[in-house]
């Protein structure tokens, strides 16, 4: 008895595609984010419950990413935020295969090693 006809694989292209949810975009981008952060001059000034949060919005092939996060101070704000960036973009397009055009970085609080102290030295 001979084996059934095996059919012809279809090409890539015509096999369908692969959606990417939106949280899990922002997922990695918060993740990627965390990872550049706990290496910046300061993260030990930041508790750690203040992890970055990420929204996004995806159309097609393209991400636009929402970073909030904070940072401890003093420190280079302007580089802290562009490693941040660059980070980021970096990662999403490396793990989701999207084109990521901008990533808009918000410092939502800083965390000064002055202000621990002035809270600490304070009875309630």
């Amino acid at each position: 008895m001979a084996a059934p006809a095996v059919p012809d694989r279809l090409p890539a292209a015509e096999r369908g595609s692969l959606r990417i949810a939106d949280r899990v975009v922002a997922k990695i981008a918060a993740q990627a984010a965390g990872e550049v952060l706990s290496n910046a001059p300061g993260s030990d000034l930041v508790p750690p419950d203040a992890a970055p949060h990420a929204s996004v919005s995806v159309r097609r092939n393209t991400a636009r990413l929402r970073l909030a996060l904070e940072i401890g101070y003093p420190s280079d704000i302007g580089g802290v935020c562009g490693s941040v960036r660059r980070h980021v973009t970096s990662r999403v397009e490396a793990l989701t295969g999207m084109d990521v055009p901008e990533v808009a970085v918000e410092v939502e609080r800083l965390h000064s090693a002055a202000a621990r102290r002035k809270d600490e030295g304070r009875v309630q």
